[in-house]
């Protein structure tokens, strides 16, 4: 049979071969457009409560973090997300988490205040992350007060958790929130004089953070310094009893309770790094301990909740959070592998 010499053109290679070049390089488009999708880690700040921005994200190569539920950051006393989108309150550690697999929302909760009125706060943002992702649970990390916090969350909301990770956190009170105590009274000139600088300060974490001036959050100096008192520590343990040791300095007797998994970890020592002038404040703070070891802070004693990693990393109150700016201790894990660490932990237990 002989083709039309219409038709013998259509079918010559330099007439479809372009045309066939195009459609395979399209679905390839395509294929690597669906899997960078899938292969890409995201880093959202939820500042706000109607909703989550993203920062960024990143492609990953390898699954390392990509753990089956989000993994949610609570910051601390005097926190914040990501200062007027310069510096995170856990430097670095977003990144290096999403670089291997995890969707992170980091969270804005009041600077100073008590952990109830805190941990409520934090659930509404839960709650929104839960709508945004499609998560029905999140992994909850959080440093310093927020490791409080997430157990409050984790007491009254367990449908929303998958675990508790409390970093540093003062579960049992601090020793500096006793002196505190000790040397101010509620009605004195010189704590309302505090307050009201903590009451600026803390609005302009929320703000600096990306919360709205109109949604600004409480800020309550006192109550902060009540709540992580030793006293105000043993009502709150009253209430949430999950996972914590029954003595100052025993090892909790459970590591999960209501399907929720609890870890902490944190370390001992207050000057680790020469270079950060933060770590002479702890030094100074750290006397109110005595012999009892501690970060400047919180007391290895205290920080202990469900499975207990380690309590004697060298790792100051603020390294636990990779502060200041990343001046952590020479020749010691570096904080972000400890999170690092800790999410592939998550992993494997399929959380």
């Amino acid at each position: 049979m002989t083709l039309k010499p219409s038709l013998r053109a259509v079918l010559t290679p330099s007439a479809f071969l372009p045309s066939l070049g195009a459609i395979v390089t399209g679905a390839l488009l395509m294929t690597m457009q669906a899997t960078s999708a899938q292969a890409a880690g995201q880093y959202y700040n939820c500042a706000n409560a109607d909703g989550c921005q993203l920062v960024s994200s990143q492609y990953f190569t390898s699954d390392h973090t990509k753990t089956k539920y989000p993994v949610v950051l609570a910051h601390g006393m005097a926190g914040f997300t990501k200062m007027f989108g310069l510096v995170d309150y856990f430097y670095g550690i977003p990144e290096t988490l999403m670089s291997g697999g995890s969707q992170v929302y980091t969270t804005k909760t009041s600077s100073f205040n008590n952990s109830e009125i805190r941990g409520e706060q934090l659930l509404q943002k839960i709650k929104t992350i839960s709508a945004i992702s499609g998560s029905p649970k999140v992994n909850l990390l959080a440093h310093s007060q927020g490791g409080i916090d997430i157990r409050y969350v984790a007491g009254v909301a367990p449908e929303y958790v998958a675990s508790v990770t409390a970093i540093g956190s003062p579960e049992q009170g601090s020793k500096t929130a006793d002196a505190v105590m000790r040397t101010l009274s509620e009605d004195s000139l010189a704590t309302q004089a505090v307050s009201v600088f903590f009451q600026l300060f803390g609005g302009v974490t929320d703000v600096g953070s990306g919360t709205s001036p109109t949604e600004l959050n409480k800020q309550e100096a006192w109550n902060t310094a009540v709540a992580l008192s030793t006293d105000g520590a043993a009502k709150f343990n009253a209430k949430f009893p999950a996972a914590m040791p029954t003595s100052y300095c025993g090892q909790p007797t459970g590591t999960e309770a209501n399907g929720i998994k609890y870890y902490s970890f944190s370390g001992v020592g207050q000057i680790t790094n020469g270079l950060d002038p933060s770590d002479y404040m702890l030094a100074l703070t750290g006397t109110s301990f005595d012999n009892d070891p501690n970060d400047g802070l919180v007391s290895a004693c205290s920080s202990r909740l469900g499975y207990v990693i380690r309590d004697d990393y060298r790792m100051n109150h603020l390294d636990s959070a990779n502060q200041l700016l990343g001046l952590t201790a020479w020749g010691q894990p570096d904080p972000k592998t400890l999170y690092r660490d800790q999410v592939n932990r998550l992993k494997k237990a399929n959380l």
